[in-house]
């Protein structure tokens, strides 16, 4: 049996993401901080789609040690799919913001992503059909204002995960490496961003997508041979395109 393991699972993206590749009949491994809401998840998925498997991972992965403890954990299972999801943002200015949170936001953000990809790609990188996909954000290209230090993890993800996509290609590997990158999406992203208890996106972001809509984007940038998985920021259109940043393959004389 083959697995598509999403972190970040127990809200926004992540739980739609779960629903729409069970959808198609892919089983899960749901990986999150909240047990009660990866339970949840289980139980929605199982009543749509009883054949699906759905294995659920409570973890906080903020914390180094969980993250290879999580991936020894799935060493038990054939992972076909990983989605590095889970992930938090942050407004204020440099001077002014909580370094308590940033650190755990650079753990999350930046440290849990690479450790999850280099582990997977040892392991999976010449099986034929295996994908990884990291959700970046679309300030992963662009900086955003009292959001500089977040836009700085997600352009280390976009750049990180579409190097290795150049560098899955030069070798002629199996794996497909893939970079999402939404726009202003309607989950928990502001509440948390902004440290709030609830956000009204009506009325408050001229513009955005639902969860729902970018698990759909995720499809498909999944079903493509594309790189990179955009949303324009002023037209939020979806793209589908080739890498973005600039790659030199400098290869040994």
């Amino acid at each position: 049996m083959n697995y598509t393991v999403i972190t970040g699972a127990s809200s926004g993206i992540g739980y739609e993401a779960s629903l729409a590749f069970a959808a198609r009949g892919k089983n899960i491994i749901a990986v999150a901080r909240r047990e009660e809401k990866l339970s949840e998840l289980k139980d929605e998925i199982k009543a749509a789609y009883p054949e699906v498997d759905v294995i659920i991972m409570p973890v906080d992965l903020s914390i180094s040690e969980n993250v290879y403890q999580l991936y020894e954990n799935l060493k038990q299972y054939q992972i076909q799919t990983l989605i590095n999801n889970a992930g938090f943002g942050n407004f204020d200015s440099i001077s002014e913001q909580n370094l308590t949170k940033i650190q755990n936001m650079l753990n999350l953000n930046i440290e849990a992503l690479t450790l999850l990809s280099s582990l997977f790609v040892r392991d999976y990188e010449h099986v034929a059909g295996t994908q990884l996909i990291n959700v970046s954000s679309g300030g992963g290209y662009t900086i955003v204002a009292d959001a500089v230090t977040y836009c700085a993890t997600k352009f280390y993800v976009s750049a990180f995960t579409e190097g290795l996509a150049q560098e899955l290609a030069s070798k002629g590997s199996q794996m497909k490496a893939k970079v999402l990158a939404p726009a202003a999406t309607e989950t928990e992203f502001a509440q948390r961003s902004f440290d709030v208890p609830d956000f009204n996106y009506d009325g408050t972001v001229p513009q955005y997508h639902t969860a729902k809509e970018m698990a759909q984007f995720m499809l498909d940038l999944y079903d493509s041979d594309k790189v990179v998985g955009i949303v324009n920021g002023e037209t939020y259109e979806f793209n589908l395109m080739d890498p973005i940043y600039p790659y030199a393959n400098r290869t040994s004389k």
